[in-house]
């Protein structure tokens, strides 16, 4: 708890004097106390590009790059966040006539408390400020997928610096060397988390990586690098600095994190490879293969990569090969993951062992694989992705991060979006109940909890990642629900929120089958569960922020599929 105290304190000793930008082979198992770090300020002082505030950061169509036509600023999405004033007030809630929550000036103070500082500068947020805990564990460390909602928290309050020097910080430490026993990760690898020492003493400050090395499982974060890409262009579209983005460590930052996912091997398919436990869900959960949270990342990151890439030598080179791998990976997602009652009911009636390019149960899928849950579970009206697609395996669990991502990053059709947002209305309390939001449904027990969480005493049923119900996922929600045209959901999921998280003393997750006790080990002011809900709030009360996270759809890259379509009135 000291180290946590220490962090919080403001790290106020020992500036250290600006050096140059080198990136040291170091383990990121060892503390450096003086580590051969590039100034944030030397960056942070290059200067601006004069952007106008009306015009839409680039988003350029896959069919003009595919053509290499010159790069450009469409202005299809004119959605376009300024940025703010005012440190200690929410300004989102100051600019408007209606008074703002009770809960809102709370939640700010509470994530200002969890600001976590490096030489003098912010640059993130622990996971959680729990005095009450007996043990810190990993708590004290600034989480990479952690930090998003409190970055976007702080873009729309006109807030950017504290972002800026994390997608600074973070991109160091991305040039570690990375071992794990005596197996070096590739080079692009984002880490996990980072935790930052000061040793008041020395007035020194050190900074600790975790790539894996530490986690449950030893499982590398597959997010962390997709969540870098998509937080460099939502910094880039809320203050319309591009420079940051076009500096020679940024664009390399993004070419190795895609050099990882776009390498070629013995894949058939394009969606990613991955093992348990390498995303939100950090535990053994039966999510290893394709799970729909990474796809629906990676498709996020590629895009988000297609306007940020400098058009170089290099740089083309990528974009060549992203645009070839989004039409892929839309046409098979879009295809082969998604449910709806009618696809259901062809899955149903599937034959098997077909052997030809004809066939039409293209992974052997076996009917009676099936779940029962599913068939009561699917409406007339709704659909989504299921969580994976492998070679005779279909898992048919609804996933909430997966869903929503591929609402914001159109991976999802309109038509498949508006569906998914059906099966919201329609199956409002298994996925919402009295907390939003199920992280996944529905939970998994009795033998095969035993056998697919190894019986994991912290994911039972209803519980944690095995169907509990996450806060932070409010977020997300509000941003499907604006894109989607049905604010009025997101306002009934934020009454529900609302009429809880504050009394509970913001908890990481809620248990039950609709989420009505505290989680028996959530942590309470778990920081993505306050941020969470300060942007649910501002992207309600301002819908423009939306365009900083949100890609619209590129018509050109929707293919002819020649499958059912959720029937919506």
């Amino acid at each position: 708890m000291d180290g946590v105290k220490v962090i919080l304190d403001g790290l106020k000793g020992g500036m250290d004097g600006p050096k140059e930008f080198g990136l040291k082979n170091v383990s990121s198992q060892c503390s450096i106390s003086e580590m051969d770090d590039f100034d944030l300020s030397k960056l942070l002082d290059k200067p601006r590009l004069n952007i106008e505030r009306q015009r839409s950061f680039d988003e350029r169509s896959l069919s003009e790059l595919s053509i290499g036509l010159a790069r450009g600023l469409d202005n299809y999405e004119s959605a376009y966040s300024p940025g703010r004033s005012a440190l200690d007030t929410p300004a989102s809630s100051t600019r408007n006539s209606f008074e703002p929550h009770p809960m809102v000036a709370d939640a700010w103070e509470a994530l200002r408390r969890s600001l976590v500082f490096f030489r003098g500068q912010p640059v993130g947020t622990i996971a959680a400020y729990d005095h009450a805990s007996e043990e810190v564990l990993n708590y004290d460390q600034v989480f990479v997928r952690d930090f998003v909602p409190s970055a976007l928290a702080f873009l729309m309050n006109g807030e950017p610096d504290i972002v800026k020097n994390f997608l600074l910080k973070t991109l160091q430490l991305q040039g570690w060397e990375k071992r794990i026993d005596r197996f070096k990760l590739g080079e692009g690898a984002m880490p996990a988390s980072f935790k930052v020492l000061h040793d008041p003493v020395r007035k020194t400050d050190t900074i600790i990586a975790d790539f894996g090395e530490s986690a449950i499982g030893r499982v590398a974060p597959v997010d962390s690098g997709f969540w870098w890409i998509i937080l460099l262009r939502a910094y880039t579209k809320s203050t319309g600095d591009l420079s940051l983005a076009e500096t020679p460590e940024c664009q390399k930052g993004m070419r190795l994190i895609l050099a990882l996912c776009l390498s070629e091997g013995f894949d058939t398919f394009p969606t990613l490879l991955c093992a348990d436990g390498c995303s939100m869900i950090d535990r053994r959960m039966g999510i290893y293969g394709y799970p729909i949270e990474i796809q629906a990342l990676f498709f996020m990151a590629l895009r988000s990569a297609l306007v940020l890439l400098k058009h170089d030598t290099e740089g083309k080179e990528f974009i060549e090969r992203i645009v070839k791998r989004l039409h892929a990976l839309s046409y098979h997602m879009r295809s082969y993951f998604w449910l709806d009652f009618q696809q259901l009911n062809d899955v149903y009636r599937y034959k098997t062992e077909e052997y030809s390019h004809t066939a039409v149960n293209k992974f052997n899928v076996i009917p009676d694989s099936i779940p029962e849950w599913v068939f009561d579970f699917m409406p007339t009206r709704g659909g989504y992705f299921i969580g994976n697609v492998s070679p005779a395996r279909m898992d048919f669990r609804w996933f909430a991060l997966g869903n929503c991502v591929a609402i914001l990053s159109s991976l999802a059709t309109p038509e498949q979006a508006s569906a998914i947002m059906d099966l919201f209305e329609e199956r409002w309390e298994e996925l919402v109940g009295e907390m939003p939001l199920k992280i996944c449904y529905p939970a998994i027990e009795s033998h095969e909890w035993r056998i697919v969480t190894g019986c994991d005493p912290k994911n039972t049923r209803w519980s944690y990642h095995n169907g509990g119900s996450w806060p932070v996922l409010l977020w997300m929600l509000t941003a499907a629900c604006i894109k989607t045209g049905r604010p009025q959901i997101a306002r009934r999921a934020i009454d529900l929120a609302e009429s809880r998280l504050l009394k509970d003393s913001w908890p990481e997750y809620y248990d039950g089958k609709l989420g009505r006790y505290i989680g028996k080990q959530a942590r309470k002011y778990q920081t993505w569960s306050i941020a969470g809900y300060l942007v649910a709030k501002m992207m309600l009360e301002d819908p423009s922020h939306l365009g900083m996270i949100s890609l619209e759809e590129d018509k050109q890259m929707k293919p002819v599929i020649k499958r059912s379509s959720s029937w919506t009135c």
